[in-house]
């Protein structure tokens, strides 16, 4: 599945990872897809509450050399 968007969030705490996440999803069209890359692993959870939360959809998690990467669509 083909990203629309990548939003570099590497040494950010989850309040402010989560802000710059709305900030980039308020930009994009719904259906679109943005990817959040992360040294944060809290992100797992707290992306399925925010998903949750705005009707966005979670789609992916996936780890790989010490970052994880989300991916969830645009869902309004």
């Amino acid at each position: 599945m083909e990203n629309d968007e990548v939003l570099n969030c590497v040494g950010m705490d989850c309040p402010s990872l989560i802000a710059k996440t709305v900030q980039k999803m308020a930009e994009m069209k719904t259906g679109q897809i943005l990817e959040i890359v992360t040294d944060n692993p809290d992100i797992k959870e707290d992306i399925h509450v925010w998903c949750r939360k705005t009707g966005n959809e979670f789609i992916s998690v996936e780890e790989m050399e010490g970052k994880t990467r989300v991916k969830v669509r645009k869902g309004f």
